[in-house]
């Protein structure tokens, strides 16, 4: 249980990490691992087809595309190819680009969109990859950034301003690239190295910025840049998981607690794909979906009229309180309402599900939305983080694992 978590730096998990990404092979992945890679694969692709000519989208596509030029990587949804990271952070963006995609409860982060689109681009880049060198390198990608997550704390980076899922994100997605390179164990540290160093991703443009698409991909295109970097003999920080001074675990967490031995505990024996999660069709941030589906079950009672609710009240843990829990201003962007407990609320209620379509401009700034959302606020409530780890998330888990 996060409430239980030490500060434990575990001497040597960098290079115990880098050791099980260079020797791992297909052959050591159990067959339920390689089918939930298999799942979590075409998930992410359709979640990137979805987004993938939005407005945003469209925007980043134009503008990389004038900035780097062409390449071999595919953009997906488009006749373009260009070069490798801007593939990974174009597809990774498009996979985030309407928060339909994956998450992990415990580890949170969204694996699809950091990982997948680095290997793709690593492998296009490359050449010659087969397909079991791919999935190989994408299950160890999914794999590595739940733990890093977990290790660190889970949703406790959000309280400090940082887009955890960005941050875990990179090490996932150098797992994976680096695995399509081939890289040995003292490259691998120089690629973790490297892409640690590179990770970001600021809280605050959950608000309103488009930018907040683009996190994941940031992640994806950070472990491109870092595998290829090692791979020519590019040195990165050493020891960069457990360093006291400057190391990625100390470094982002600061005086919260940590636990690195969470990441390397059970590698190779007990899976974290497993308890990656896919969404069911809320188009909402996955925190919010065990107050979508009280909103849900509000509904079914017999004789629930909404002009009869005086007040409706949201009890989260103080990370989701930052993450969702933020007063919404009209107008409204979509990427604030998919992250605002009270608006998925409110448009749950009135039309049974917050799906692609509650989250268009049109609807958002309906007045009855916002007549609703007067009677709705979010507080912090202590009894759901007593429950520990399992109260940090709260959500409907759609994984096959024990989550």
């Amino acid at each position: 249980m996060h409430d239980q978590l030490s500060t434990r730096t575990a001497e040597g998990c960098t290079q115990v990490l880098s050791q099980f990404l260079a020797r791992t092979t297909l052959r050591d992945i159990p067959v339920d691992v390689i089918n939930r890679t298999k799942h979590l694969m075409l998930d992410g692709i359709a979640c990137g087809l979805v987004a993938a000519r939005l407005d945003w989208s469209c925007r980043a596509v134009e503008t990389l595309r004038a900035l780097d030029g062409d390449g071999a990587s595919v953009v997906w949804g488009w006749d373009r190819t260009v070069p490798p990271t801007t593939a990974a952070l174009l597809n990774g963006t498009f996979i985030q680009g309407f928060e339909l995609d994956d998450y992990h409860p415990f580890g949170p982060l969204h694996s699809e969109a950091c990982v997948l689109p680095a290997v793709m681009s690593t492998a296009e880049h490359v050449g010659g990859i087969d397909g079991t060198s791919f999935l190989e390198s994408v299950a160890l990608g999914f794999e590595i950034g739940p733990r890093s997550g977990m290790a660190m704390g889970g949703l406790q980076l959000v309280t400090r301003g940082w887009h955890c899922g960005a941050i875990y994100g990179v090490l996932g997605a150098v797992a994976g690239a680096g695995k399509i390179r081939l890289l040995n164990e003292e490259q691998f540290e120089d690629a973790i190295g490297i892409a640690a160093t590179q990770a970001c991703g600021l809280m605050s443009a959950q608000f309103e910025a488009m930018v907040k698409r683009m996190h994941s991909g940031m992640a994806a295109r950070s472990g491109v840049l870092a595998a290829a970097l090692a791979d020519a003999g590019f040195t990165g920080i050493k020891r960069v998981l457990e360093r006291e001074f400057g190391g990625f675990a100390a470094t982002f967490c600061g005086t919260d607690p940590f636990d690195l031995t969470r990441l390397t505990d059970g590698l190779g024996q007990r899976w974290e794909v497993m308890r990656i999660a896919v969404k069911p069709e809320y188009s909402a941030m996955a925190g919010t979906h065990s107050a979508i589906e009280g909103a849900i079950k509000l509904r079914q009672i017999p004789d629930f009229h909404l002009d009869k609710v005086k007040a409706i009240r949201i009890g989260v843990v103080e990370a989701m309180l930052h993450h969702g829990g933020f007063k919404l201003e009209r107008p409204a962007t979509s990427i604030g309402a998919q992250m605002n407990h009270c608006y998925v609320v409110a448009v749950t209620l009135l039309d049974g599900s917050p799906s692609v379509q509650q989250f268009s401009p049109d609807r958002i700034n309906r007045d009855d939305v916002w007549n609703l959302l007067e009677r709705i606020d979010v507080y912090r409530d202590p009894e759901i983080e007593a429950r520990g780890e399992e109260g940090r998330w709260g959500t409907r888990r759609n994984c096959p694992g024990e989550c």
